[in-house]
């Protein structure tokens, strides 16, 4: 288990395996390193690093709920490459790990190798975060974890996903206690996503999105995505030429990266960054 303390005093875990290309793993909004057990495997050859997010997984929890915000995770993920010596890095960021990638690209492009986005672009349909926002810091209405990976079974947009997958997947971001099924993570990122939105601060995302270019680029779509659409991975795919794109059937927000749609970009995507 390794960890470092950030700048302003919150403890991150992070994961360290392999050796060759670094790719960075950042995972979704209230996941965690666990996000990329899945596809890890699919990524022999290469040096995978994990982190935790301050407040979720195995990570301190800020002081100010405040700084549970995409350019505070951003200085997070800079400051953990000067922890670890890496001048550049490969981005695979799932949801809210693709945002911070697409923010990389725009303010330290010099530190990127390239950047794979899961089910994330510069455009998010209101109905998915709306969807995030039911859930978000809310523990859920199950007593075990049995119950509740029967209940995630029955999520819209996820099809053929064994039941032993759901078992695993809810222990990523759940843990069971005593009073029921809980959250892993600090239920004030609510708070500090309920606050961002509530701003009415909705920047153009698109020039982020284009300041990848000319590093490789690849987008894992959930062809049932509620966030991600498929008019706007063709949008995407227009402003970046050459972007390998990926559409996963029987998913939803956010594919799990093993399918075999995801491992073909992933394995395009690792090529051109060699």
């Amino acid at each position: 288990m390794a960890k470092f303390t950030t700048s302003d005093g919150v403890s991150i875990h992070y994961e360290d395996q392999g050796s060759g290309l670094p790719i960075l793993c950042l995972a979704g909004l209230t996941r965690n390193a666990r996000d990329f057990d899945f596809v890890a495997p699919h990524l022999p050859g290469v040096r995978l690093i994990r982190m935790d997010y301050r407040g979720r997984g195995q990570s301190g929890w800020a002081e100010d709920y405040s700084t549970y915000s995409i350019p505070r995770e951003t200085q997070d993920v800079l400051e953990l490459m000067a922890h670890l010596s890496l001048d550049k890095v490969a981005i695979l960021g799932t949801s809210r790990g693709g945002l911070i990638g697409m923010v990389m690209a725009a303010t330290a492009k010099d530190r990127l190798l390239g950047v794979a986005l899961n089910d994330v672009g510069p455009e998010l349909n209101m109905a998915g975060l709306a969807n995030i926002m039911t859930y978000l810091g809310v523990n859920p209405d199950a007593k075990t974890l049995d119950d509740y990976a029967l209940m995630r079974a029955q999520m819209p947009g996820f099809a053929n996903v064994p039941a032993e997958r759901w078992r695993t997947e809810v222990t990523h971001t759940f843990v069971q206690t005593r009073r029921g099924v809980e959250i892993n993570y600090d239920p004030r990122l609510r708070d500090a996503v309920a606050e961002s939105l509530q701003s009415g601060d909705s920047p153009d995302l698109w020039p982020l999105f284009a300041a990848i270019a000319p590093l490789p680029c690849a987008v894992i779509h959930g062809a049932n995505s509620d966030l991600l659409t498929a008019e706007a991975v063709d949008k995407m795919a227009a402003v970046l030429p050459g972007l390998i794109v990926a559409h996963v059937p029987d998913r939803g927000h956010v594919p799990f990266l093993d399918e075999p749609q995801a491992l073909d970009a992933l394995t395009h995507w690792i090529k051109a960054l060699q």
